[in-house]
């Protein structure tokens, strides 16, 4: 498998999978060299076996042959005495024409081949070696040389023994040593599972750490980590300190320039005030719209600065328990009642003036069409959000009028208001949208129990 291929998979999957295929290559490679030398071992060790009993034989044929006692032809071996055993030895006479033969007990009354038949040459000490099929079927080697007895002729003699025995010990080893392999390779693939997780111990540490520092449990990254972590560590702390450093100079020059376009748009408006006429009011008008607009988008470019800041977090509860005392008594000679309640311990991802600005528009909103009551719920969504990540749900609920379903979408658009009757620019709403789209939530209007209108805000948690 190409590296290329596992990129899409975890490092720890990746280290696993290369460390058991290089360990799986190592383990064949060595089954298949241990397996070669035990074959050349064994196959050394019957020859050599076959070898004894061919000496041993050359030497007890002479003076048996010479006195003419067949019996005491023996190589003390009790293969050779039981039928078909696979071990066999022949003496033949050559120089007559009856073709006199003596032979093992195992032989009965068959006959080992003669490899001269089949033109198996003869080896610098005179015999020939070479395999022929036997007279129970089983492939034999053998040993032949032909000897010359004095006064008694010329005669070949035979030793053979069947290769059953040591192809079998080869397949013993064999499985033998795939069982071990295979404990082995279990072993290490246990170890190299341990390993890895060991290794990359460090760099989950270093997971968390970064999660504290993005829900705002702290500032840097600290501990101590090995020696090629480290630099990692030092540019990340780096980076959030640019961060914040970026996202202060950017509230500084938001600031600055919202203070040098309000106060000239504040004296044209306050110009044209002073001289009516129809020139001055369409100059205040149009300045009016402006001061909004210039408002209205410098309040984006301070959400986008806050939203992007790393470790900003708001507690929910001391934010939605001020703004609801607030309201509390702004809409009081309205005889309109703002109640509800946060659960503790419940945090917003970003900076408390976003949350404020986003829940405080939310509630205006409602407090100007309910008839006597707006209603808070904060709660945590668990069917949004991705994975390790809480989005906070928030319900702002009205008795008023409500608002018909074709409207909704309209009334969260910028500077506009579906009714002039009431008090405002019509971008409170709309603030609403963009902020809560910069920090990756969202803002839905739909029916209220209470009959008015609901509206369901969508924030990122830890």
């Amino acid at each position: 498998m190409r590296l290329q291929g596992l990129a899409i998979q975890s490092i720890a999957r990746r280290l696993f999978i290369t460390a058991a295929a290089l360990s799986l290559v190592v383990l064949l490679i060595a089954s298949v060299a241990l397996t070669q030398y035990f074959r050349r071992s064994a196959e050394e060790v019957f020859e050599n076996r076959l070898q004894g009993y061919f000496e041993t034989l050359t030497q007890v044929a002479y003076p048996a042959v010479e006195e003419g006692r067949k019996d005491s032809i023996r190589l003390n071996e009790s293969r050779f005495d039981k039928l078909y055993s696979g071990w066999y030895w022949q003496l033949t006479r050559l120089d007559d024409e009856e073709h006199e033969i003596w032979a093992s007990l195992s032989l009965y009354a068959s006959q080992l081949p003669k490899l001269s038949d089949s033109r198996v040459m003869v080896g610098p000490d005179g015999v020939r070696r070479g395999v022929a099929r036997g007279p129970d079927g089983r492939d034999l080697r053998i040993f032949e040389r032909e000897v010359v007895i004095p006064e008694r002729g010329v005669f070949l003699l035979q030793v053979a023994g069947s290769t059953e025995e040591t192809e079998r010990e080869i397949a013993n080893f064999r499985f033998a040593l795939l069982i071990a392999f295979a404990l082995l390779a279990l072993a290490l693939a246990l170890a190299t599972a341990i390993q890895v997780r060991i290794g990359l111990g460090p760099l989950r540490g270093l997971e968390r750490e970064l999660g504290e520092v993005r829900r705002g449990a702290r500032e840097r990254i600290g501990g101590v980590y090995p020696t090629e972590v480290t630099p990692l560590v030092d540019e990340l702390n780096l980076l959030i300190a640019a961060n914040r450093d970026i996202v202060e100079r950017a509230r500084t020059q938001v600031g600055n320039l919202a203070h040098a376009l309000k106060t000239p748009l504040s004296v044209l408006i306050n110009e044209a005030d002073a001289a009516p006429s129809p020139l001055a009011e369409k100059v205040g008008e149009q300045a009016r719209i402006m001061r909004d607009q210039i408002g209205f988008y410098l309040d984006r470019a301070r959400a986008a600065a806050r939203a992007g800041a790393i470790g900003a977090t708001t507690e929910v509860e001391p934010v939605i328990a001020a703004l609801l005392r607030t309201f509390s008594k702004i809409y009081a000679e309205r005889g309109v009642s703002f109640a509800g309640e946060a659960p503790q311990n419940l945090r917003f991802l970003g900076e408390r003036q976003d949350l404020e600005e986003m829940i405080g528009n939310l509630l205006d909103n409602a407090g100007k069409w309910a008839s006597e009551r707006v209603a808070i719920e904060v709660a945590v969504d668990e069917e949004a959000g991705p994975a390790g990540r809480k989005t906070l749900l928030f319900r702002i609920d009205d008795d008023g009028p409500g608002l018909p379903p074709q409207l909704r979408s309209e009334a969260t658009q910028r500077g506009r208001r579906l009714d002039e009757t009431k008090p405002g620019s019509g971008l409170g709403l709309s603030i609403v949208t963009d902020l809560a789209a910069a920090h990756g939530g969202s803002l839905q209007l739909e029916a209220s129990q209470n009959g008015g209108l609901r509206a369901l805000l969508r924030l990122p948690g830890v």
